[in-house]
């Protein structure tokens, strides 16, 4: 699983996905598949794709429009799920890209 993996994820599910780097710090993916760490106040020292292959937890939290009652619960997931999850569904990304080259 990669970060592309994750946002293309994040953009299809409509939902963010957090995990917490080595240093500490925390990676938000939003809904629009931008990957930002909102602690970070400089340049990098770390390598955003090598800190999720040693990242082991997630929660995904779906982002429900403003005013929506009970929304629901972030839900923690480990790295095979989220995988499982990220990956399930391969084939309707590249049918829809198919599609596209008519």
């Amino acid at each position: 699983m990669t970060l592309v993996d994750l946002r293309r994820l994040a953009i299809r599910r409509k939902c963010k996905i957090r995990f917490v780097l080595r240093n500490g710090m925390e990676c938000v993916i939003s809904e629009d598949g931008i990957a930002r760490v909102p602690a970070l106040k400089s340049v990098p020292e770390f390598n955003l794709e090598q800190e999720l292959a040693a990242a082991t937890a997630f929660v995904v939290e779906a982002v429900v429009p403003a005013g929506v009652k009970n929304p629901p619960k972030p839900v923690p997931l480990g790295r095979a799920d989220l995988t499982a999850m990220a990956l399930d569904s391969p084939g309707a990304v590249a049918a829809h890209d198919e599609h596209g080259d008519e």
